[in-house]
This record gives C-alpha cells, sequence and structure tokens, in this order.
C-alpha cells in the first residue's frame, strides 16, 4: 500500500486512532482439516487482514484450556493448545504479520485461570500451601450459604464449595473459572511475568478481558439490588456491582502494568470494561499515561442508538487525557449487521417494538462501517465485518456456548457470531475446513464469501478497503477533533479535523429520506466518499436513507 496522505507526525503512537482487527481462531481458517481453527490457518490469510488496510489484528485466546469458556479459561498462560498449533507457529505468525507491516495484540484473561491451572491446583490444596492466597477465598457463613450475595455472569452465585479447604472460592464466570487475587503481590508479579513472556516474543501488544474485574472489595460486601426498573431477567442484573467490579486496587495494577510496557517502546494496551456507565469506565482506565492506552465497553454493542446517544458517548473525551476504543461487533455480541441492520439471512430474534424498531433503522452495512471510521478513537473490527456477514441461527443441538446453553430460549447465546469464516462459496463449508466445522458454516454467508465479494467492486469487501484507506488518508479521521454540528433524532453530522485537514461526516439513521441546511455552507474540496446517494448542494444535505456522506472540507 502507498504511504497515507497528509499522514500525522511521526512521533504519534502507531495505536492512536489505528484500525485493529479481530481474529477469533477457532472460527477464522483450519489448515489442519480437524475442524477447528488454528494459528497456521490465521497465518495463510494474513494477507486478506493486510488487504483491509488496518494497523493490526487481535486474536481471541490459543493458549492451553480446557475450552469449558472456549479458550478464556487459561490452563497455561505461557503457550499454545495442541488445537491451534504450537509456539513455533505463533513465531510464524508473528514474524509473517510483521513483514506484512502488521501489528500482533494478543489476548490476555487475567482476572481468572481454569481451574485445571497450576496455581489453582496448588491453592486449592490447603490453606498453608505458598499459593494459598493466590485466588479469592472465604469463609461460609454460618448456615453454610456462600461469603455474600454476588453472582456470577454464567448463573447462578458467584461462589463454588471446595471441600479440600472448607472454603468457597470466587468464580465471576463458570464455576470451574476461579477468580485470582490481585491483592496478593506474588499473583501480580505473576500476571507480570507472563505478560514479559509474551512482550519478549515480539507481540505488539495486549487485550485484557474483564479489566475491571481484577479485584475486589477484601470485606466482600453485598452488592446492592438495584431499582426495579434498572433490573435484568438474570441475578446478575439484578444488582449494582459496587464490590465485585472497578475497585481501586484494579487501577493501581494498570499503572505497574503501564511501567512494563513502557519498557517495550511501541507497544499497546487495551482494556475490555463491562458495567451500567460504560463512557466514565473508559475514562477512569486510559486517565493520563500511567494507566491503559486505551479501553472499550459495550456501549455500542447493544440496541443501535440514536444520534444524541452517539454524541452522549463521544463528547465526553473532548480534552479528557484517556483515549477511546470502540468497535460494533465481537465475540461474545450479536454482529452490527443483525442488530442495526435489516438482518437479512440472520437469526437475531426480535420482538415487539424492538422488532419494529429494526425494520425502521435498518442500516445498511457500509452506512456502520463509515459511522465507525468517523468515530475518534481506535477502532476495532470483528472478522466476517467486512464483508457485512449477519448473525447466524443455530438450534439448541448445534449450540456450544456455556451460557447460551444455559439461558436457552431467552437467549441464543454467543455462537451465532462465532461461526466459520466464508472464504469460499461453492467450497464445502464455504473453504473454512475440509472437515465438518466445531461450529456449521452458516449457509446465508456462502453469497457474502471472500471471493465472491473480491469479484464485485461493488461489494462490503471493497468499501471497507475504501472506508479503511479514507482514515488512513485523513489525519482528521484518525487523530483530530470532534464536534457536532447536528445529533437530532436519526441525523448525525460530525466534523472531525487535524490542522488544516477537514471532514464532515453526516449520517442518515433512519428510514426515511432527509435534507437539512447547515448554519454556514463548508467548502466542499476533492476527497472523501459518498454512500447510497448522500450529497451535499451548497449549505444542504440530502440523504436518503441510511446514507452515509463522509466529505472532505476547507478547516
Amino acid at each position: 500500500m502507498p504511504p497515507p496522505e497528509a499522514a500525522p507526525p511521526q512521533a504519534t503512537p502507531w495505536w492512536r486512532g489505528a484500525v485493529l482487527y479481530q481474529v477469533y481462531p477457532r472460527s477464522y481458517a483450519d489448515s489442519n482439516g480437524d475442524g477447528v481453527g488454528d494459528l497456521p490457518g490465521i497465518t495463510a490469510r494474513l494477507e486478506h487482514i493486510a488487504s483491509l488496510g488496518v494497523d493490526g489484528l487481535w486474536i481471541s485466546p490459543f493458549f492451553p484450556s480446557p475450552m469449558r469458556d472456549f479458550g478464556y479459561d487459561v490452563s497455561d498462560y505461557c503457550g499454545v493448545d495442541p488445537r491451534f498449533g504450537t509456539l513455533a507457529d505463533f513465531d510464524a505468525l508473528v514474524a509473517r504479520a510483521h513483514r506484512l507491516g502488521l501489528k500482533v495484540v494478543i489476548d490476555q484473561v487475567w482476572s481468572h485461570s481454569a481451574a485445571e491451572h497450576p496455581w489453582f491446583v496448588e491453592s486449592r490444596s490447603s490453606r498453608d500451601n505458598p499459593k494459598h492466597d493466590w485466588y479469592v477465598w472465604a469463609d461460609a457463613k454460618e448456615d453454610g450459604s456462600p461469603p455474600n450475595n454476588w453472582q456470577s455472569w454464567m448463573g447462578g452465585p458467584a461462589w463454588r464449595w471446595e471441600p479440600r479447604r472448607q472454603q468457597y472460592h470466587l468464580h465471576n464466570f463458570l464455576p470451574q473459572m476461579p477468580d485470582l487475587n490481585f491483592h496478593c503481590p506474588a499473583v501480580q508479579d505473576a500476571v507480570l511475568g507472563v505478560g514479559r513472556f509474551w512482550l519478549e516474543r515480539g507481540v505488539d501488544g495486549f487485550r485484557l478481558d474483564t479489566a475491571n474485574l481484577y479485584a475486589h472489595d477484601p470485606l466482600l460486601r453485598d452488592n446492592p439490588p438495584l431499582p426495579p426498573g434498572e433490573r435484568g431477567n438474570s441475578p446478575v442484573l439484578m444488582q449494582r456491582h459496587q464490590f465485585n467490579t472497578d475497585q481501586p486496587e484494579s487501577l493501581a495494577f494498570m499503572q505497574r502494568l503501564r511501567a512494563l510496557l513502557d519498557e517495550y517502546p511501541g507497544r499497546f494496551s487495551v482494556g475490555e470494561l463491562g458495567g451500567p456507565e460504560p463512557v466514565r469506565a473508559m475514562q477512569a482506565y486510559t486517565e493520563g499515561t500511567r494507566r491503559l492506552h486505551t479501553a472499550y465497553s459495550f456501549a455500542f454493542l447493544g440496541e443501535r442508538p440514536d444520534a444524541a446517544t452517539v454524541m452522549e458517548r463521544l463528547a465526553p473525551w473532548a480534552g479528557h487525557s484517556g483515549w477511546p476504543a470502540w468497535a460494533f461487533s465481537n465475540h461474545d455480541a450479536v454482529r452490527v449487521a443483525s442488530r442495526w441492520g435489516s438482518g437479512s439471512g440472520a437469526s437475531f430474534a426480535l420482538s415487539g417494538s424492538g422488532q419494529a424498531q429494526a425494520a425502521r433503522a435498518a442500516l445498511p452495512p457500509s452506512t456502520w462501517m463509515a459511522l465507525l471510521m468517523a468515530l475518534r478513537g481506535t477502532l476495532f473490527i470483528y472478522q466476517g465485518e467486512e464483508l457485512g456477514l449477519p448473525q447466524s441461527r443455530l438450534t439448541f443441538e448445534q449450540l456450544q456456548d456455556p451460557y447460551g446453553i444455559a439461558h436457552w430460549p431467552l437467549s441464543e447465546g454467543r455462537d451465532g457470531c462465532r461461526t466459520p469464516m466464508p472464504w469460499l462459496a461453492e467450497a464445502p463449508h464455504a473453504g473454512f475446513s475440509t472437515a465438518t466445522p466445531w461450529l456449521p458454516a452458516d449457509p446465508a454467508h456462502a453469497a457474502l464469501a471472500v471471493d465472491r465479494q473480491e469479484a464485485d467492486p461493488a461489494s462490503m469487501l471493497h468499501t471497507t478497503r475504501a472506508l479503511i484507506a479514507l482514515r488512513h488518508r485523513h489525519p482528521a479521521l484518525r487523530l483530530g477533533t470532534l464536534d457536532a454540528w447536528v445529533a437530532e433524532g436519526p441525523l448525525l453530522v460530525l466534523r472531525r479535523q487535524w490542522n488544516d485537514d477537514a471532514m464532515l461526516c453526516a449520517f442518515n439513521l433512519g428510514a426515511d429520506p432527509l435534507r437539512h441546511r447547515l448554519d454556514a455552507a463548508p467548502t466542499a474540496q476533492a476527497g472523501g466518499l459518498a454512500l447510497h446517494g448522500a450529497h451535499l448542494v451548497g449549505a444542504e444535505l440530502h440523504l436518503p436513507p441510511g446514507a452515509a456522506l463522509l466529505q472532505v472540507i476547507a478547516p
């Protein structure tokens, strides 16, 4: 690729405003015909990732694991699960990615481990072994019940009885995924040692799973209940997570991690943060220069926002010392093509007013990709998002996700966004594998396969490349300030500017055509991208339903 035009100064860190591509290894490409994606499969497909123009890739867990939560339950932090390959395969992936100009960011799942991890095997064996306090242990109440009312995200209490110690251990997720005790200095030291292991192997950064769950309230106080109108439909959504998330000790550890990363020039960290106040959490974890480089939340991983809601999440960053990250899809969320689009060929089931809203506000895939590229922050796109893949529908018998199995039929779980990547429309299993895949390849995805879209210059794949290239050419999009000209109902008009580079970004997030006269006519210049008939005539925007306009203007 040619160097970006009007590139920002060399001193700007590579990750600031970057676009990274998330790979879910089990479902990306199978190189050995066992039905499970692997590291050599990713390596063989790196040219596709590089062709998008992204800055790098984030790889979800590939470490040794019993796979109860498909890699997010780690039994060895410094190895590669044989299903995915070897450490040599990982080294080859990193070397090939770097030759292609791609950074490599890997998941680190440090809030908890698998029960099979040697640390936990030793910790559970007695109350006086060298690792007795490496996990969160607590005595039962007098009646034998758990120490407090904390609930697991996988269903039921967040405590499991351990006969060997005659104590409960904390698990915010599955019972076989015990939480590490970050109040123990030796645990922090060991975790930082894991980080150093991978930094020495050449990784460019870490994505930190559930980063605000590292520390807990040492007094183990009960979480307060949510008001009736704010409660969800499972116990974990019926309480305010005041004492098992966002404790000050988590922020203190982030400072230790940042000091480690700063020993390795150009390395990067991004935290995943849950909770009811996503922007507040993101700002707390990225404030200044001693915490995380950036963080993302589930702010845009739910229902389609209107223009005002988009600005509620973007505006607080003006003048803030931290830096946000944004994603519209990932391995835990229903694909954005089904949440915000028509959901054609998808399984995402909405009911009542939600279904009507989705029909009214269906957005073409290229429009939400354009919106993502217009945001100020570091961006993540999920595998298949560049193809506009919708959510897959699976039967109960096909489910693998423990969350989906436990919550069926209220939730179909996360398997629908994890089905195999479609590479070849006419090949068995869409070219993902020569064997039956671990999840079925979605027949609805075949028409959207990479080979079909490569042959169609008007495809979502080519549009994605054009949008990413536009972001790279214009520091206004990658780094610039963000101001809202209009944020009313379905109409969102942003101004992005970096020095003498400026861009007008206009979106119709609704299903009715819009015309809007701006207060002053911007001076349009050559460059930009108009989607679905959007255009600017003097001071008047013409935006058909679901249209988007990224127009270079005079500063």
